[in-house]
C-alpha cells in the first residue's frame, strides 16, 4: 500500500463530498445501517467510486460513504464494511481507514453484531467493547510499514479509548438503556463457530464473538485515531443457543433492538465536540 493510493482515494472523496470533512466517523455493522437515515445535510458517494474502497457482498451493508450532521456534530458514516471472509486481503480493510485519516478523521466509532458467549448475553444486549482478542492469523498491519502513517510496532494498551467508552456509558444511562462492558473476540468466519470453540472463547475471557471490528481498530490505532466500539448481541453463540444460527436471525434480532441502538448513538454523539 502506497501513499499515492491513500491520496487518490482521498481526492476522489473530496471531489464528491467537499474539502471540509468531519473529525468523527462511524462504521455501521449488520442490522445498524438504518442509522444513516438520521444524517442531515447528507452527501454520499458509493464505495465503487472511491479508489481503494471495496464493495461489501453481505446483506445489510449498503456500501456508501456519507457525510452530514447528527444534531450539531459533523459525522462521516461508512454504511457497510467489508470482511476478510468475503475474500478480501487484510490490507483491503486498511486502506479505507487510512483514507479517512488522510481526510482528517480523528475518532472512529465501530459497531457490529455479535454472538453472546454467556447465558446473560442474550439477543438485544448492548456491549461497549473494552478490549479485544484477535483469534485469527490475520492482521492488516502485516507488510512494509510506512512510518509517515504510523509506527512499525503500535501499542494496543488502550485500543478502545477510555474517555469515549465513558461517554458511551453516560449516554446509555441518560437514555435508560442497559449496557454491558466486555471483551470482543474476532474470528474470520464466514461459518459460525462450533460449540467447542465457543466454550474455549469463554475460558479465554471473551464476552462476545464476531467477524469484524478488530482489523479496523488495529488500523485506526496505528494511524493515530481514537476508537470506541459498540457491539449488539443478536444471538447466543453455538452450544449456548438451542437452535442453529443464521444470518437472517442476526438481521431480525438487530432490527428488534435497533431503536435503543439509535437512541444510544444519538445521545453519545451529542456529547462529542465537533
Amino acid at each position: 500500500m502506497t501513499q499515492n493510493a491513500i491520496d487518490e482515494g482521498a481526492a476522489a472523496i473530496r471531489a464528491r463530498l467537499g474539502d471540509a470533512f468531519p473529525k468523527t466517523a462511524i462504521i455501521l455493522g449488520s442490522g445498524i445501517g438504518k442509522f444513516a437515515d438520521r444524517l442531515t445535510d447528507a452527501k454520499s458517494i458509493s464505495y465503487a467510486d472511491i479508489p481503494g474502497f471495496s464493495a461489501s457482498t453481505v446483506l445489510g451493508h449498503a456500501g456508501r460513504l456519507m457525510t452530514g450532521k447528527i444534531g450539531a456534530l459533523p459525522l462521516a458514516i461508512m454504511a457497510g464494511r467489508i470482511h476478510i471472509y468475503e475474500g478480501h486481503p487484510a490490507q483491503a480493510i486498511a486502506l479505507p481507514i487510512r483514507i479517512l485519516r488522510k481526510l482528517g478523521v480523528e475518532r472512529l466509532i465501530l459497531t457490529n453484531a455479535s454472538g453472546g458467549l454467556t447465558p446473560e448475553m442474550v439477543a438485544g444486549t448492548l456491549m461497549i467493547v473494552e478490549d479485544h482478542i484477535n483469534f485469527t492469523s490475520m492482521n492488516p498491519l502485516i507488510g512494509p510499514n510506512d512510518d509517515s502513517v504510523g509506527p512499525r510496532f503500535p501499542d494496543m494498551t488502550d485500543a478502545y479509548d477510555l474517555r469515549l467508552r465513558a461517554l458511551m456509558a453516560e449516554a446509555a444511562a441518560a437514555e435508560g438503556i442497559a449496557v454491558r462492558s466486555g471483551i470482543y473476540l474476532w474470528c474470520l468466519g464466514p461459518n459460525f463457530e462450533t460449540p467447542a470453540e465457543i466454550r474455549l472463547f469463554g475460558r479465554l475471557g471473551a464476552h462476545a464473538v464476531g467477524m469484524s471490528t478488530v482489523p479496523e481498530c488495529l488500523v485506526a490505532r496505528h494511524c493515530g485515531m481514537t476508537v470506541a466500539a459498540l457491539s449488539l448481541v443478536t444471538n447466543l453463540a453455538a452450544g449456548i443457543a438451542q437452535h442453529p444460527l443464521t444470518h437472517e436471525e442476526t438481521l431480525a434480532e438487530a432490527a428488534k433492538a435497533y431503536e435503543k441502538v439509535e437512541r444510544l448513538l444519538l445521545a453519545f454523539f451529542a456529547r462529542l465536540e465537533a
